[in-house]
Parts: structure tokens; C-alpha cells; sequence
């Protein structure tokens, strides 16, 4: 536990950070000499929050997968026929300008109609046209955070009222599957994470606890010599601290892992598509997030623990 002596008139911030390190560094070494002991809790906590991680990677993938997906939030402005390819571009342009949009992309007829032609298979019931029955087309691909139906409701309609336009053509059925299916599948993560959130609180609670009382002699006399409870708490604290942070290093791990494992198969999936898709690893800010998030848990939970069994323990 160390030695209980306080300076209690000390206030110097360097002093402060100072003892904290030195309890800190401390309580790594105690969980390092119990490595067997410590790896087993580590591997729960790990396994634990390296589920929700997954699932939240991978409805990010599919999000960036759908994004590309021809059919997703794209509109098909169908200009008038007497509408020329320079009066085209020229609301191209325009709407280029706006910042809701990613991408317009102007198709003239003839490309429209080769187009047609390649894939339809009515090859010899077009040659009999005399004329080309195509219009113009822009293709518009929104920005991501305009994708929601109630956005593409709004840009439609505001398409609509180009003079250039005979009609606009989207899918918003589709759209609003979409978001739904997206929307159930992140609370769903959400749900799944507040469970296994909790896991890992009793299960770093359990821990600490027990800890206690392997320690329960030494914390005695420690109260006996003065020592106060802020002072008694502090090494259980960072032992929880330890317990999360190694966790969520351990998810990370194991997250990274999967992809790594699944990547070729999807990339050979991807390229039977014609797609480029790949399984990025974890970004930065998850990362950031899952590693704070588990610390927090594990001082949560070994705060949960020292304040409910410590003030059981008075010497005798």
C-alpha cells in the first residue's frame, strides 16, 4: 500500500502529479507481478468491449459501403427536350455552386442511348428509331448529411422548380428503408454496448473487491498509523484505471485483428463488383474513444467497489 505518510500543508501541483505517478507506476508493477491473474481479467474486460467496437466498425463500413451503392440518395434530373448540351452544363454549373451537392454529372442523350443500348439488349428495336427519344440527363449525388429523406424531399423539390426540368426521378422508398435499417442497426450498437458497459463495470468491481479483501490486514493498519481513506483508495483507483485502459488496448487488438483476417476475402468480393472497397482499420478517434471509454469504466468501476467495501474495514 505504501507508506501512509501525508504532507498535508503540501499544495505544490508538481508534488500532487508527483505522488499520483508514483502511486500509478506502483499499481502497474503490483498487476504486472500477478500476470496470469491479470491477463485473465484483461482478456474479459477486452473480449467484452471489443463486441460493440466491432459492430460499430463495421456499420461504419457499411455506411461507406452504401454511400458509393448506385441507387443510394442519387438524383436523376430529366431535362426538357428542348433543352441543348451547353444550357446543360450551364445548370451544371449552377448547381455545382451548391454546397449541399457533391457530384453532378451531365449525360447527353447520345451517351445515354449507348448506354441504353449496351444494356437493355433491344439493340435492333432502337436502330429502327429515327431519332433519338433520350434527354438530357444530370446525375446528383448529395452530400452525405443531405442523404436523409426529409433532405432529398427538400432537394427534389427544389429541382423541380428549374425551368430546365421535365422531372426528377429518386427512389426515396428505398432511402427511408435505408436510414431505417441504419438507424435500428446504431441503437441496437448502442443497446449492446450499454450491456456489455455494465459487464465491465462488475466485472473490474468484482475485481477490485476482492483485491480489498486480499489487502484487508494492510488497509487496517494503514487506518491505524493515519492514514485517510483519499490516501487508502488511491492505488484501487488506478488498478481500475489499468484494468480498463489494458481492455480496451486488448479490443483494439482484436478488432484490428478481424479485419485483418476478413479484408482479403472482402477485397475479392469487392473486385467480383468492380468495387475498391476494402476494411480500413479503426480510425484514430474510435480509438481514441474506445480507450477512453474503457479507462473510464474501469475507474468507475474500482470507484464503485472501494466506496462501497472500504468503509467495512475498521481496525479493530
Amino acid at each position: 500500500m505504501g507508506s501512509a505518510r501525508t504532507n498535508r500543508g503540501g499544495s505544490d501541483p508538481s508534488t500532487w502529479a508527483l505522488r499520483h505517478l508514483q502511486v500509478a507506476l506502483a499499481s502497474l508493477g503490483r498487476l504486472c507481478s500477478a500476470p496470469l491473474a491479470t491477463l485473465m481479467t484483461t482478456a474479459v474486460i477486452g473480449i467484452a468491449l471489443a463486441l460493440p467496437t466491432g459492430l460499430h466498425v463495421t456499420l461504419n463500413h457499411v455506411q461507406q459501403l452504401a454511400g458509393g451503392w448506385e441507387g443510394a440518395a442519387t438524383f436523376s434530373l430529366f431535362l426538357k427536350q428542348e433543352i441543348g448540351e451547353k444550357q446543360a452544363e450551364t445548370l451544371a454549373a449552377k448547381l455545382r455552386r451548391n454546397p449541399r451537392l457533391a457530384k453532378v454529372q451531365v449525360i447527353p442523350p447520345d451517351l445515354a442511348l449507348a448506354e441504353f443500348r449496351r444494356l437493355s439488349g433491344f439493340e435492333g428495336a432502337l436502330d429502327a428509331l429515327d431519332e433519338n427519344p433520350l434527354p438530357t440527363v444530370l446525375v446528383i449525388e448529395p452530400e452525405p448529411e443531405y442523404s436523409t429523406p426529409e433532405a432529398a424531399e427538400t432537394l427534389m423539390a427544389g429541382f423541380n422548380r428549374q425551368a430546365e426540368v421535365d422531372f426528377t426521378q429518386l427512389d426515396l422508398q428505398w432511402v427511408r428503408r435505408f436510414h431505417a435499417i441504419t438507424e435500428i442497426a446504431r441503437r441496437g450498437v448502442l443497446v449492446i454496448a450499454a450491456l456489455l458497459a455494465l459487464a465491465v463495470l462488475l466485472i473490474v468491481g468484482n475485481t477490485i473487491r476482492l483485491e480489498i479483501q486480499n489487502h484487508r490486514s494492510e488497509i487496517e493498519i494503514t487506518k491505524l498509523i493515519g492514514g485517510t481513506d483519499a490516501f487508502i483508495r488511491r492505488p484501487f483507483l488506478y488498478n481500475g484505471l489499468w484494468y480498463g485502459l489494458s481492455g480496451g488496448i486488448l479490443a483494439w487488438l482484436l478488432v484490428s485483428l478481424a479485419l485483418w483476417l476478413l479484408n482479403g476475402p472482402v477485397e475479392h468480393l469487392a473486385g467480383l463488383y468492380h468495387s475498391d472497397f476494402d476494411l480500413s482499420a479503426i480510425g484514430l478517434p474510435t480509438l481514441g474513444a474506445l480507450l477512453t471509454a474503457s479507462a473510464l469504466l474501469g475507474l468507475l468501476g474500482s470507484w464503485i467497489a472501494v466506496s462501497r467495501h472500504l468503509s467495512d474495514i475498521e481496525p479493530d
